[in-house]
């Protein structure tokens, strides 16, 4: 087992915390596959609509789920990325407009129109959690996923940026660590279960995906690709 490879994550749902921990397998800038090593559970009790409620008890339940994930695993972790939803999430899309740099669109010309798109202001009981480009549009010319090599001199973004409440979030991060470990990123819970069981063809003819929980449910919808 190679520890670089080793990735643990975290779900905190209303009724039971989970967490599973996995070695990365393959090459990890072209096709991954996750091998399961270790799964742990915990109720939660703590936890209420996705909010934390109660710091004491949503730590007691993360530790009691890392360390039956870590006996099965057979190893220990130090970070892990976990899983937020609830009410406090919000979404939202933005356009991003540059000129392009020369007759042939370059990954520069790419990163600036997108954070273009990004730099968006953020109020400050919120963060921002995810910026998804969506699509791009190259001499208006839509629905374009990869502008990278054409020619064209306007180039234009659709981001689809999800924020989060800061107090949430502090307190979801704060209970991870008195537990003893580190929260390596927060990932929208409905996105994350997005990425592992839809496929590209589900995303692109249109698909709602549906997380129902004790307390909470929560829908994703795809279409054309786009969340």
């Amino acid at each position: 087992m190679n520890p670089e490879r080793v990735i643990a994550g975290l779900d905190i749902g209303s009724a039971k915390t989970t967490v599973v921990i996995a070695e990365a397998t393959g090459d990890l800038h072209r096709q991954t596959t996750l091998k399961i090593l270790g799964v742990g559970q915990a109720r939660t009790t703590g936890l209420r609509r996705g909010i934390v409620a109660d710091i004491e008890e949503t730590t007691r339940s993360i530790k009691k789920a890392i360390e039956d994930a870590e006996r099965m695993a057979g190893t220990k972790i130090e970070s892990l990325y976990a899983g937020i939803a609830g009410a406090h999430v919000r979404a939202m899309t933005s356009t991003g407009i540059v000129a392009v740099n020369g007759d042939e669109i370059s990954r520069s010309d790419v990163s600036r129109a997108n954070e273009v798109a990004r730099a968006q202001p953020i109020p400050q009981d919120r963060e921002l959690l995810h910026a998804i480009p969506q699509e791009y549009t190259v001499d208006k010319n839509q629905g374009i996923r990869d502008p990278i090599g054409m020619i064209g001199t306007r180039l234009e973004t659709e981001m689809y940026l999800v924020t989060i409440g800061t107090s949430p979030a502090m307190n979801l991060r704060k209970s991870v660590e008195r537990a003893g470990y580190h929260v390596k990123e927060l990932v929208l819970e409905p996105l994350a279960s997005a990425l592992a069981v839809l496929t590209e063809d589900e995303k692109e003819l249109g698909v709602a995906l549906v997380e129902m929980g004790a307390g909470t449910t929560d829908i994703a919808i795809f279409h054309e690709g786009k969340i």
